[in-house]
């Protein structure tokens, strides 16, 4: 079965007044939609809210999800709408252009910490996204622009290189740096983890 198909069948059983599966659809897309919603908001308890409201509209909505589009392709919308009415409500405006589907950023060893979610590991996982968010936006523009081609849309050296219109030595680089920085901030917290759990 494809992503698609079990979303899909994930999406039925919620229409069907399976609680749990919504649950399920919130758990793995809330990175995704964090990550969207991060390229209109740049801050880090905002982004968390306007996900809970946009899964909140989601919820009330899927009752006419009709599985014409990707039900992440929906909820996407749903995302950036929220985030565009947010900043709207905020006196602040919205960027014009909105962003391809699939740009989200990727948290390395996020998905991992998933499995067997105590409250302990719930945080957990909450702090290293939030320390691989806020040092994500920190970097500078280049070493920023090259990790999320390369861990968002999973760009190749070769197009990143094309794109940022640098020697692929240079993305290499680049992308080396941006990793290593994240590492430092990672380390820290990973190693305490370690230390509470044997």
């Amino acid at each position: 079965m494809g992503e698609n198909e079990l979303d899909q069948a994930l999406v039925e059983r919620v229409q069907q007044g399976d609680r749990r599966a919504f649950d399920l659809l919130v758990r793995k897309y809330r990175h995704k939609v964090i990550a969207l919603i991060s390229r209109y908001v740049h801050d880090w308890t905002e982004c968390e809210d306007i996900a809970q409201e946009a899964f909140v509209r989601a919820w009330r909505a899927l009752g006419s999800f009709r599985g014409e589009s990707a039900f992440y392709t929906w909820l996407y919308k749903i995302a950036v709408n929220t985030a565009k009415n947010h900043l709207v409500a905020m006196g602040r405006r919205p960027p014009t252009g909105d962003i391809d589907v699939d740009d989200a950023v990727y948290v390395p060893g996020a998905t991992r910490m998933h499995d067997g979610a105590t409250p302990e590991r719930e945080l957990m996982r909450e702090q290293v996204e939030q320390t691989v968010f806020s040092t994500v936006q920190a970097l500078p523009e280049e070493l920023r622009v090259a990790i999320t081609l390369r861990e968002v849309d999973g760009k190749s050296y070769d197009e990143i290189a094309a794109i940022m219109n640098c020697p692929i030595g240079t993305v290499r680089s680049r992308i080396f740096r941006a990793r290593e920085a994240i590492d430092e901030k990672l380390r820290p917290l990973l190693s305490d983890r370690e230390d509470h759990n044997p």
